[in-house]
């Protein structure tokens, strides 16, 4: 079932008003951070691209060169600072000519072709400074081979490295990972060439989520269709229902309107951005960023803290790689006893709601009869949770090999293959099934913001409080407060919780 399709059928039934706290994009001091990140990957290539060099070089001359190298360059005075001096002056200029030339902006507001474009410019620019330096200090001792090599492996290597991070990213991008949800307001010519434009340029990673009918811009259609998702009065409970990153303005309208919805994003935690006009002055002093070939002026960016969600990622496929090395053994285990204790399939997929109401199928060993869920509704009355949830401690239809799975969470263990595929992490709110989100109410839908984890506060907390309050209000303060020292705390308590096997 696709997301959007889900959306349309749990929209329905979602109707409380709450300030939208979407996920938000980069500020500008995490766009500083990420920045540096790359401009530490370009000076760490320099280096390993001069060694390289330098080991080549050696490896064809003769001996006597070679010697004479070593001795005249490496280790006299002179010449080693003359060589380091160059190194950093390559580097600097590098990462000077790179920010120039804005090669460490998010990569998805460019293109592949044009990234590559600008790489060879500032390699170009680099390396010509690196040798109108050479010649200026007479540097006649380093070899000109080693200067060309250490140039032309800085160029290839870059070259490869953006290539690949794009290849990744736009692989996400189709599996719907990391996609920013858009909202336009207008629904002028503006407006939909804008949609267009974020619909069909697939490195943006936009996904565009209606328009907000604005009275008297012009529009083009009527507020009843089926693209027209609400008004100004509805654009951020609609933003809560949607997931959404970003809001476009694209019809001119009073000041006061646009100063209302900027203070309400910035409280809510929602990117602003204006396709350029007057506001009076309202986008004074701020940048122009292309959004493909449409000049946009961002209001305002949220805060996202990207270099920790890296860690946390990079955590979570270390972590979840080792779990399934190690428990291999274990894993057929358990593996060949479900097939022998009782007819079924070795695992069980379940349709489960992620980040943003993404659907995706989660794994896990399965525990029931192969027939559980056409006997779920015969068993309802047994339900020993409150609200959505659903939950019989002495489930008949449980196995009795599955009683054992369940008691020690091992049941779980599948789930890391989807950690590793990016639809999970290893810390994080539970995933739900769509009948459990249908009936959330706006506020709910909080704890959808992030990735679903394997474990989370509740279940080391309040495993076996009945309550959904209790379940709702843990998951929202994890996220409120989450940090990777509080996922490893989350992590060490769930281990002491599964050795104590309280599952049920």
């Amino acid at each position: 079932m696709a997301t959007s399709e889900f959306w349309q059928r749990v929209s329905t039934s979602v109707s409380s008003p709450e300030r939208a706290r979407g996920s938000s994009g980069v500020s500008s001091r995490n766009a500083r951070r990420i920045s540096k990140l790359w401009m530490l990957l370009d000076a760490a290539t320099v280096v390993a691209a001069a060694l390289l060099a330098t080991l080549y070089e050696l490896k064809l001359s003769p001996i006597a060169e070679v010697r004479g190298f070593w001795r005249g360059t490496l280790f006299h005075g002179r010449s080693m600072g003359i060589l380091l001096a160059l190194l950093c002056g390559f580097i600097v200029s590098l990462i000077v000519v790179s920010k120039r030339l804005h090669l460490y902006s998010p990569a998805r507001l460019g293109g592949y072709l044009h990234e590559q474009r600008l790489t060879v410019q500032a390699c170009f620019a680099a390396g010509l400074l690196l040798t109108g330096t050479l010649y200026m200090v007479h540097a006649d001792d380093i070899p000109r081979r080693i200067v060309v090599i250490t140039w032309g492996l800085v160029l290839v290597s870059l070259s490869i490295r953006r290539l690949i991070y794009r290849m990744m990213l736009y692989r996400r991008f189709d599996r719907g990972l990391g996609t920013r949800n858009v909202l336009i307001i207008g629904t002028g010519p503006e407006a939909h060439a804008l949609r267009h434009h974020v619909e069909s340029i697939r490195h943006l990673g936009y996904r565009f989520k209606g328009f907000i009918d604005l009275p008297g811009s012009g529009s083009r259609f009527t507020a009843t269709s089926s693209d027209v998702v609400g008004t100004l009065d509805t654009l951020f409970t609609q933003a809560r229902k949607q997931f959404v990153d970003e809001i476009f303005f694209t019809a001119p309208c009073e000041r006061g309107i646009v100063q209302d919805v900027l203070e309400k994003a910035r409280a809510g935690g929602v990117d602003l951005r204006v396709v350029p006009d007057m506001y009076d002055g309202l986008a004074w002093n701020s940048p122009i960023e292309y959004i493909g070939q449409f000049p946009t002026i961002p209001l305002h960016c949220g805060k996202v803290p990207e270099m920790a969600l890296v860690l946390k990622r990079t955590m979570d496929i270390i972590f979840s790689t080792a779990v399934l090395a190690l428990c291999a053994p274990l894993l057929l285990a358990i593996a060949v006893s479900i097939k022998l204790d009782s007819p079924g399939p070795i695992l069980y997929s379940s349709e489960r709601i992620g980040k943003k109401g993404r659907v995706f199928k989660c794994k896990k060993f399965r525990t029931m009869v192969r027939d559980a869920e056409t006997k779920r509704a015969d068993i309802m009355h047994m339900n020993e949770r409150d609200g959505v949830l659903f939950k019989i401690s002495n489930d008949p239809r449980i196995t009795r090999l599955g009683r054992f799975l369940r008691k020690y969470s091992l049941d779980e263990l599948p789930q890391f293959i989807n950690v590793l595929r990016g639809d999970m992490s290893v810390v994080g709110p539970r995933p739900p099934i769509a009948s459990e989100v249908k009936e959330y109410k706006l506020s709910h839908l909080r704890r959808l913001d992030v990735t679903p984890g394997i474990t989370g506060l509740w279940q080391v907390q309040a495993r076996q409080d009945p309550s959904f309050d209790s379940y709702i209000s843990l998951d929202v303060t994890y996220i409120e407060n989450w940090s990777l020292w509080l996922d490893m705390k989350i992590i060490l308590r769930t281990i002491a919780v599964v050795f104590a096997g309280t599952g049920a």
